[in-house]
């Protein structure tokens, strides 16, 4: 179901009569109801292990991709729906302010960690998807997120030497988390109200910047290190602010228009291993878990589909959809040669497999 993208259990179930499941399982699968209810029933903690000997299996083959000498996970939080009116014991809630009135909305949120490529491979490298976990009530991302990493740092202890994350997990407890397990962070920094954003923003002045580019974006670049601003964290911080000038051409009249926008990023990761560069591009790379994780999955993989309303089944059908993810990504990249990756799509892959299950359906339907 999940490889041809059917999208839900109820539309697996018109392709129970056909002959290919007879040949595979030899007999009849079950029903809609009863996989849903199977999978409420399933351990997820079996299916990250199935995910695992899938890392390990591309691992042991060199086909994981090549980070010289650095390797770079990035992390990050997805809403997976929302309902006013569904609702189970692992739902999170929150008041909507709406028409002059409150509502109670219920929802499911997920951490997940995904494995990145090189920042010059684009969008013909591989990405895994290591793990998912789903935030319980009462509790914030951050913390969802260092349960996540506990569970990661042990099953994959070498997977990864930086994690990239987003200006929400700028704290203290998460960087001190993992400069103790001897990993570096690179997180965005916004919050003006830190006492080092405060520090970094006197000391720019007092710097002098050095020009670069990204991509075709002419950059102006600061590079601070050796920062004791933050006495919270153990180890000393280093910050790079980044000043991009880029033109856009407008669809409506055909202009170009020139842009201006500014980053900046807290890593503790020290200059020896990355310089101003390279820090820029991995900053940059964060959006890759959107791009290339969260957008895909939701479109074309119904990763954002309730199969059924329970918790431990939603996380079981998420942990599977990563894992047929990781599969066919790996099938397309590794397996597929370049001339007929270009003869088709993706899409047209999930279609073929589709048809296998459809093809000798008898509906009785006229012929055309």
């Amino acid at each position: 179901m999940l490889w041809a993208r059917m999208g839900s259990l109820n539309g697996w179930e018109l392709s129970r009569p056909s002959r290919f499941w007879k040949k595979w399982l030899q007999h009849s699968p079950a029903s809609a109801d009863t996989v849903g209810r199977v999978h409420a029933l399933l351990n997820a903690d079996e299916l990250r292990q199935a995910n695992r000997q899938v890392y390990l299996r591309l691992k042991r083959n060199k086909a994981l991709p090549d980070q010289h000498g650095l390797a770079v996970a990035v992390l990050d939080g997805h809403e997976s729906h929302a309902s006013y009116r569904r609702h189970c014991p692992g739902c999170l809630q929150r008041t909507v302010h709406s028409a002059g009135q409150e509502r109670i909305q219920y929802y499911h949120r997920h951490v997940t960690l995904m494995l990145l490529p090189s920042g010059t491979s684009g969008g013909k490298a591989l990405r895994l998807v290591l793990d998912v976990e789903p935030q319980r009530p009462g509790e914030d991302e951050v913390a969802c997120a260092l349960r996540l990493l506990t569970r990661v740092l042990r099953d994959y202890p070498r997977a990864f030497d930086l994690l990239l994350a987003d200006a929400l997990y700028a704290q203290a407890p998460f960087l001190n988390f993992l400069i103790d397990h001897g990993k570096h962070a690179l997180v965005v920094l916004k919050d003006q109200r830190r006492n080092l954003y405060q520090d970094i923003m006197g000391l720019l002045p007092l710097t002098e910047p050095q020009t670069g580019q990204y991509r075709s974006r002419q950059c102006r670049w600061w590079d601070v290190a050796d920062l004791r601003s933050w006495p919270d964290v153990q180890s000393p911080l280093r910050v790079v602010r980044s000043q991009e000038t880029y033109s856009v051409k407008r669809q409506l009249d055909g202009k170009r228009e020139q842009l201006d926008t500014e980053w900046m990023w807290v890593t503790t990761l020290p200059a020896a291993r990355a310089c101003t560069e390279r820090i820029v591009q991995l900053g940059h790379q964060r959006w890759d878990i959107e791009n290339h994780g969260f957008n895909e999955l939701t479109t074309h993989w119904h990763g954002d589909h309730v199969y059924k309303h329970d918790s431990n089944a939603m996380e079981c059908f998420l942990l599977e959809i990563c894992l047929v993810f990781n599969i066919f990504h790996a099938f397309w990249l590794r397996n597929l040669k370049p001339q007929l990756r270009n003869k088709s799509t993706m899409k047209f892959c999930a279609d073929l497999i589709a048809a296998e299950l459809l093809k000798d359906i008898l509906l009785g339907l006229p012929a055309p």
